[in-house]
């Protein structure tokens, strides 16, 4: 599944699934523009955000193998870093033919417990970023006459089960939607559309999540991670990075060119369609 000649974008690539995706792009052949935001804004997210030297850690990985990288500081849920973001790298690589929209945050909070910020930025980079990364990557693609677009979803945006999640799955429900419609819109310019479904990576993200259900369930995070992942996980492990890549990589290739609007799990049986 070679993408030599290709040139990707990976948004929220500093580290976790981003930079898992990015480092299995540069690796089958693509040059990839690495995308985060790596600068505090607001209470949220509440684990933190990236920091430049981990862009950095991420774009050392692939160029230790030989891969050609651009790192790109921006805000996908405001409209001119992202302008900026799409206008660097067709300058600096020539073209867009993979747009990765993994950025990505969550807030857990029962909804009466949830104040109007938390919300509305889950919304503005979970799913106003992956409207306004397509909105302008894809007439760069329709002039092509092909490209891929890969949203990361969730399996919380198929089956709302955790407590304390409701605008995180709402947000990821929304990207399944988004992906489905997009799908059929790009489809007469060979454009394919999908979304991959995560289920438990031990991220920060996921970390920050072991917290707080570790105070539920009265206990440490790391065993309440492990007690999650025994009690949804089919297969008995949590997903890696590189699993989630590795489908990525297959959805970026001319092997999926069959394939579009779909929302496809990597959950190791969490979700059964």
């Amino acid at each position: 599944m070679t993408l030599k000649g290709k040139v990707a974008i990976v948004t929220g690539a500093a580290r976790g699934i981003g930079r898992g995706i990015a480092v299995a792009m540069g690796e089958a052949g693509a040059d990839v523009a690495l995308v985060d935001i790596c600068r505090p804004e607001g209470r949220y997210p509440t684990y933190g955000l990236a920091s430049r030297a981990e862009l950095d850690e991420t774009a050392a990985q692939i160029r230790g193998k030989g891969g050609k990288v651009v790192e790109i500081e921006a805000d996908v849920s405001k409209s001119a870093d992202v302008r900026r973001m799409v206008d660097r790298v067709v300058k600096e690589l020539g073209r867009v033919d993979i747009l990765v929209n993994n950025a990505g945050i969550v807030v857990a909070a029962p909804v009466v417990g949830m104040d109007e910020e938390a919300w509305d930025r889950t919304f503005d980079v979970n799913v106003k970023g992956v409207f306004l990364c397509a909105k302008a990557v894809a007439p760069i693609m329709i002039k092509q006459k092909s490209g891929k677009i890969i949203n990361t979803a969730s399996v919380a945006g198929k089956t709302a089960r955790t407590f304390g999640l409701s605008a995180y799955s709402a947000s990821k429900f929304a990207v399944v939607g988004f992906t489905q419609a997009l799908a059929r819109e790009l489809a007469g310019y060979s454009i394919q559309v999908n979304a991959i479904c995560p289920g438990i990576v031990y991220t920060k993200m996921w970390e920050y999540l072991s917290e707080v259900r570790g105070k539920d369930m009265k206990l440490p995070p790391k065993e309440a991670f492990k007690r999650i992942v025994a009690d949804r996980i089919l297969l008995g492990k949590p997903q890696t990075p590189k699993d989630i890549a590795n489908l990525a990589v297959f959805l970026a290739s001319s092997a999926a060119d069959n394939i579009t609007a779909q929302s496809i799990n990597v959950c190791g049986g969490i979700e059964a369609h």
